[in-house]
Protein backbone atom coordinates (compact mmCIF):
# COMPACT_ATOMS: atom_id res chain seq x y z
CA UNK A 1 0.00 0.00 0.00
CA UNK A 2 2.94 2.23 0.76
CA UNK A 3 4.48 1.75 -2.42
CA UNK A 4 1.31 2.73 -4.27
CA UNK A 5 0.64 5.79 -2.59
CA UNK A 6 4.88 6.76 -2.94
CA UNK A 7 3.97 6.38 -7.23
CA UNK A 8 1.22 8.20 -6.69
CA UNK A 9 2.87 11.01 -5.05
CA UNK A 10 6.22 10.70 -7.49
CA UNK A 11 3.47 10.90 -10.60
CA UNK A 12 1.75 14.12 -9.06
CA UNK A 13 4.54 15.56 -8.71
CA UNK A 14 6.34 15.14 -11.84
CA UNK A 15 3.03 15.99 -13.53
CA UNK A 16 3.57 19.24 -11.81
CA UNK A 17 6.96 19.47 -12.63
CA UNK A 18 5.92 19.45 -16.34
CA UNK A 19 3.27 21.97 -16.15
CA UNK A 20 5.67 23.97 -14.95
CA UNK A 21 8.44 23.23 -17.27
CA UNK A 22 8.06 21.46 -20.49
CA UNK A 23 9.91 18.50 -21.38
CA UNK A 24 11.64 18.78 -24.66
CA UNK A 25 12.07 15.93 -26.64
CA UNK A 26 15.82 14.01 -27.19
CA UNK A 27 15.41 13.99 -31.30
CA UNK A 28 14.74 17.61 -31.91
CA UNK A 29 14.26 18.95 -29.14
CA UNK A 30 11.07 20.73 -29.37
CA UNK A 31 8.65 20.99 -26.66
CA UNK A 32 6.96 17.61 -26.66
CA UNK A 33 3.22 17.27 -27.75
CA UNK A 34 0.68 15.79 -26.67
CA UNK A 35 1.26 16.67 -23.02
CA UNK A 36 2.91 14.10 -20.82
CA UNK A 37 4.85 12.57 -23.45
CA UNK A 38 9.00 11.98 -23.31
CA UNK A 39 9.36 12.15 -27.10
CA UNK A 40 7.56 13.45 -29.80
CA UNK A 41 5.79 10.24 -31.64
CA UNK A 42 6.82 11.34 -35.03
CA UNK A 43 10.07 10.98 -33.45
CA UNK A 44 10.19 8.10 -31.72
CA UNK A 45 10.98 6.35 -34.71
CA UNK A 46 14.20 8.21 -35.89
CA UNK A 47 15.79 6.05 -32.98
CA UNK A 48 17.20 2.86 -33.47
CA UNK A 49 18.33 0.49 -30.99
CA UNK A 50 21.27 -1.63 -31.55
CA UNK A 51 20.18 -4.86 -32.79
CA UNK A 52 22.33 -8.22 -33.54
CA UNK A 53 24.40 -9.15 -34.18
CA UNK A 54 26.69 -7.51 -31.75
CA UNK A 55 29.74 -8.25 -29.60
CA UNK A 56 28.97 -10.58 -26.83
CA UNK A 57 30.97 -8.83 -24.64
CA UNK A 58 30.90 -5.07 -25.17
CA UNK A 59 28.16 -5.36 -26.81
CA UNK A 60 29.27 -3.28 -30.05
CA UNK A 61 26.86 -3.64 -33.03
CA UNK A 62 28.60 -6.07 -35.33
CA UNK A 63 28.78 -5.90 -39.20
CA UNK A 64 28.70 -9.57 -39.79
CA UNK A 65 27.56 -12.46 -37.23
CA UNK A 66 31.01 -13.48 -34.50
CA UNK A 67 31.47 -13.80 -31.01
CA UNK A 68 33.47 -10.74 -30.68
CA UNK A 69 34.62 -7.65 -32.10
CA UNK A 70 37.93 -6.24 -33.07
CA UNK A 71 38.69 -4.69 -29.37
CA UNK A 72 37.67 -6.94 -27.65
CA UNK A 73 39.07 -10.46 -29.43
CA UNK A 74 42.71 -8.61 -28.08
CA UNK A 75 41.84 -7.52 -25.37
CA UNK A 76 40.82 -8.41 -22.24
CA UNK A 77 37.90 -6.10 -19.86
CA UNK A 78 37.75 -6.18 -16.12
CA UNK A 79 33.73 -5.62 -16.24
CA UNK A 80 32.14 -9.00 -17.02
CA UNK A 81 29.66 -8.02 -19.88
CA UNK A 82 28.16 -4.87 -21.47
CA UNK A 83 25.12 -3.53 -23.52
CA UNK A 84 24.48 -0.32 -25.20
CA UNK A 85 21.40 1.51 -26.49
CA UNK A 86 22.22 3.18 -29.81
CA UNK A 87 24.98 3.35 -32.06
CA UNK A 88 26.80 6.62 -31.11
CA UNK A 89 26.55 8.51 -34.36
CA UNK A 90 22.48 8.16 -34.15
CA UNK A 91 22.05 9.67 -31.35
CA UNK A 92 25.31 12.03 -31.26
CA UNK A 93 23.12 15.35 -31.05
CA UNK A 94 21.12 13.83 -28.35
CA UNK A 95 23.72 13.06 -25.90
CA UNK A 96 25.90 16.65 -26.52
CA UNK A 97 22.64 18.12 -25.54
CA UNK A 98 21.96 15.63 -22.89
CA UNK A 99 25.26 15.99 -21.18
CA UNK A 100 26.24 19.91 -21.71
CA UNK A 101 23.13 22.18 -22.57
CA UNK A 102 21.23 21.32 -19.36
CA UNK A 103 18.78 18.80 -20.86
CA UNK A 104 18.74 16.30 -17.96
CA UNK A 105 15.12 15.43 -18.77
CA UNK A 106 16.08 13.14 -21.79
CA UNK A 107 17.55 10.88 -19.14
CA UNK A 108 13.81 9.78 -18.12
CA UNK A 109 13.59 8.63 -21.52
CA UNK A 110 16.63 6.70 -22.34
CA UNK A 111 16.62 5.45 -18.60
CA UNK A 112 13.09 3.98 -19.50
CA UNK A 113 14.34 3.05 -22.97
CA UNK A 114 17.02 0.90 -21.21
CA UNK A 115 14.99 -0.99 -19.12
CA UNK A 116 12.44 -1.47 -21.92
CA UNK A 117 15.21 -2.88 -24.63
CA UNK A 118 18.15 -4.04 -21.88
CA UNK A 119 15.74 -5.04 -18.99
CA UNK A 120 16.16 -8.63 -20.32
CA UNK A 121 19.75 -8.96 -19.92
CA UNK A 122 19.74 -6.78 -16.47
CA UNK A 123 17.35 -8.96 -14.92
CA UNK A 124 19.41 -12.06 -16.46
CA UNK A 125 22.82 -11.13 -14.53
CA UNK A 126 20.27 -10.14 -11.32
CA UNK A 127 21.98 -7.38 -10.35
CA UNK A 128 21.77 -6.19 -6.58
CA UNK A 129 22.12 -2.60 -7.09
CA UNK A 130 23.30 0.06 -10.66
CA UNK A 131 25.77 2.34 -9.75
CA UNK A 132 26.31 5.19 -12.01
CA UNK A 133 29.52 6.05 -12.85
CA UNK A 134 30.72 9.50 -11.38
CA UNK A 135 31.75 13.02 -12.52
CA UNK A 136 34.65 15.05 -10.75
CA UNK A 137 32.86 17.44 -8.23
CA UNK A 138 34.23 20.60 -10.12
CA UNK A 139 32.63 19.27 -13.10
CA UNK A 140 29.59 18.42 -11.37
CA UNK A 141 28.98 21.76 -10.02
CA UNK A 142 29.45 23.42 -13.32
CA UNK A 143 27.05 21.32 -14.69
CA UNK A 144 24.51 20.83 -12.18
CA UNK A 145 23.98 16.75 -12.86
CA UNK A 146 25.51 13.86 -13.61
CA UNK A 147 23.77 12.15 -16.89
CA UNK A 148 24.79 9.04 -16.06
CA UNK A 149 23.33 8.96 -12.60
CA UNK A 150 19.74 10.77 -14.09
CA UNK A 151 19.82 7.23 -16.59
CA UNK A 152 20.55 5.11 -13.76
CA UNK A 153 17.72 6.62 -11.80
CA UNK A 154 15.40 6.98 -14.51
CA UNK A 155 15.88 2.63 -15.17
CA UNK A 156 16.12 1.87 -11.65
CA UNK A 157 12.56 3.26 -11.15
CA UNK A 158 11.62 1.39 -14.37
CA UNK A 159 13.05 -2.02 -12.79
CA UNK A 160 11.99 -1.59 -9.26
CA UNK A 161 15.88 -1.61 -8.70
CA UNK A 162 17.98 0.83 -6.21
CA UNK A 163 20.35 2.67 -7.22
CA UNK A 164 23.80 3.89 -5.24
CA UNK A 165 25.32 7.18 -6.66
CA UNK A 166 27.81 7.42 -3.67
CA UNK A 167 29.22 3.83 -3.85
CA UNK A 168 32.20 5.36 -6.62
CA UNK A 169 33.81 8.72 -6.01
CA UNK A 170 35.86 10.26 -9.08
CA UNK A 171 38.43 12.25 -7.30
CA UNK A 172 40.81 13.46 -10.12
CA UNK A 173 39.51 15.61 -12.78
CA UNK A 174 40.74 13.53 -15.87
CA UNK A 175 41.47 14.94 -19.34
CA UNK A 176 38.62 13.96 -22.34
CA UNK A 177 39.07 10.64 -23.65
CA UNK A 178 38.19 11.09 -27.08
CA UNK A 179 41.58 12.51 -27.83
CA UNK A 180 43.73 9.73 -26.64
CA UNK A 181 45.52 6.61 -27.29
CA UNK A 182 44.69 3.56 -25.52
CA UNK A 183 48.23 3.58 -23.55
CA UNK A 184 46.92 7.34 -22.59
CA UNK A 185 43.36 6.88 -21.64
CA UNK A 186 44.92 4.07 -18.93
CA UNK A 187 47.57 6.49 -17.43
CA UNK A 188 44.76 9.07 -17.45
CA UNK A 189 42.06 7.20 -15.12
CA UNK A 190 44.98 5.75 -12.99
CA UNK A 191 43.42 6.57 -9.06
CA UNK A 192 40.93 8.39 -10.48
CA UNK A 193 38.20 6.44 -8.58
CA UNK A 194 37.93 5.83 -5.07
CA UNK A 195 35.40 3.48 -3.17
CA UNK A 196 32.68 6.43 -1.18
CA UNK A 197 31.44 4.02 0.84
CA UNK A 198 32.43 1.11 3.80
CA UNK A 199 30.01 -1.34 2.69
CA UNK A 200 30.65 -2.61 -0.62
CA UNK A 201 31.24 -5.99 0.34
CA UNK A 202 27.27 -5.70 0.46
CA UNK A 203 26.71 -6.15 -3.30
CA UNK A 204 27.68 -8.83 -5.04
CA UNK A 205 26.76 -8.30 -8.59
CA UNK A 206 26.57 -4.31 -9.92
CA UNK A 207 25.10 -2.80 -13.19
CA UNK A 208 27.59 0.64 -13.74
CA UNK A 209 25.82 2.74 -16.10
CA UNK A 210 26.92 5.33 -18.62
CA UNK A 211 26.34 7.40 -21.32
CA UNK A 212 29.07 6.22 -23.76
CA UNK A 213 31.04 3.12 -24.03
CA UNK A 214 34.32 4.22 -26.55
CA UNK A 215 37.10 1.90 -25.52
CA UNK A 216 35.82 0.59 -22.07
CA UNK A 217 38.53 1.96 -20.21
CA UNK A 218 36.17 4.00 -17.86
CA UNK A 219 34.31 1.02 -16.77
CA UNK A 220 37.58 -1.05 -16.67
CA UNK A 221 38.76 0.86 -14.44
CA UNK A 222 35.69 1.06 -11.80
CA UNK A 223 35.26 -2.59 -12.17
CA UNK A 224 38.08 -3.46 -10.89
CA UNK A 225 38.27 -1.52 -8.13
CA UNK A 226 35.24 -2.88 -7.38
CA UNK A 227 36.26 -6.79 -7.65
CA UNK A 228 39.39 -5.52 -5.45
CA UNK A 229 36.83 -4.67 -2.84
CA UNK A 230 34.83 -7.67 -2.93
CA UNK A 231 32.17 -7.39 -5.77
CA UNK A 232 32.32 -10.73 -7.84
CA UNK A 233 30.34 -9.47 -11.06
CA UNK A 234 30.32 -6.04 -12.78
CA UNK A 235 28.25 -5.80 -15.71
CA UNK A 236 27.24 -2.81 -17.93
CA UNK A 237 24.60 -0.52 -19.69
CA UNK A 238 25.32 2.53 -21.39
CA UNK A 239 23.12 4.45 -23.36
CA UNK A 240 25.40 4.44 -26.77
CA UNK A 241 28.55 3.29 -28.32
CA UNK A 242 30.24 2.82 -31.71
CA UNK A 243 30.45 0.00 -33.62
CA UNK A 244 32.42 -2.90 -33.80
CA UNK A 245 34.92 -4.03 -36.77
Amino acid sequence: MQKEIRKTISKIKETGLQLLFPGRCPVCDGIVRPFGRKICPECLPKLKPVTAPWCMRCGKKLAEEREYCGDCMHREHKYDRARTLYEYGDVAPSIYRFKYSGRQEYGDFFGEEMARLLGDFIGRVRPDVIVPVPLYRGKLRKRGYNQAACLARALGRSLELPVDEKLVKRVRNTAPMKHLNPTERQNNLKKAFIIGRNDVKLYDRIILVDDIYTTGTTLDEIAALLKEHGVSKVYCVTLACGSGV
